[in-house]
């Protein structure tokens, strides 16, 4: 055995009463192998899982300030941008106003199969072509919506069935041409 170990194995380690602060109480004797024991000084309660909530707020905080930053950048930039481009000489931008919405109405159109015709119903959308013998066929309206299908009977002859299309003006003009001089039918969009 080394030195310093012996010297530690041979000494009795005990708690005097005189190590001990004169505050601390001591509930054990003075022969006892263990510190006094000391009183628990008072905190406040933990609370765990608090602490994301803070955390949201923070952020939704910094959230409406960056939004607000980069809101006032963009002005910045869109009016910074046109001055510069005043002072460059270029013409200012010409702001066009939106296109009027087209005005539609409605076109009764005969179409060649009336089978095809019974399979329509009111607010479904067509495209209508039109085939002649010596071309080929050719798309006259995309995308119209069927306002109505009248009765088989009333709409039904030898040239076919009976729709209404609700179209733009110039395309129900362009579908009267197309049936005067070509059979028309119809393709489900």
């Amino acid at each position: 055995m080394s030195r310093t170990s012996a010297a530690f194995s041979s000494a009795p380690a005990t708690c005097s009463p005189a190590s001990a602060p004169a505050s601390a109480p001591t509930s054990t004797p003075a022969s006892s192998t263990c510190p006094p024991s000391r009183p628990v000084p008072p905190f406040p309660p933990l609370r765990v899982g608090r602490g994301s909530g803070r955390l949201r707020r923070a952020v939704r905080r910094r959230r409406r300030a960056a939004s607000a930053a980069l809101a006032v950048v963009a002005a910045a930039l869109a009016v910074g941008g046109t001055e510069a481009q005043a002072s460059l000489g270029a013409p200012p931008p010409v702001v066009k106003p939106p296109p009027a919405a087209e005005r539609m109405v409605s076109a009764p159109v005969r179409i060649a199969d009336a089978a095809t015709v019974r399979l329509l119903r009111p607010g479904n959308r067509v495209d209508v072509v039109a085939a002649e013998r010596a071309q080929p066929p050719r798309v006259v309206a995309a995308g119209a919506r069927v306002a109505e299908v009248p009765d088989a009977d009333k709409g039904v002859g030898d040239g076919g069935a009976l729709v209404v299309l609700s179209v733009p003006r110039d395309t129900a003009r362009a579908l009267v041409g197309a049936g005067a001089t070509a059979r028309l039918a119809v393709t489900l969009c």
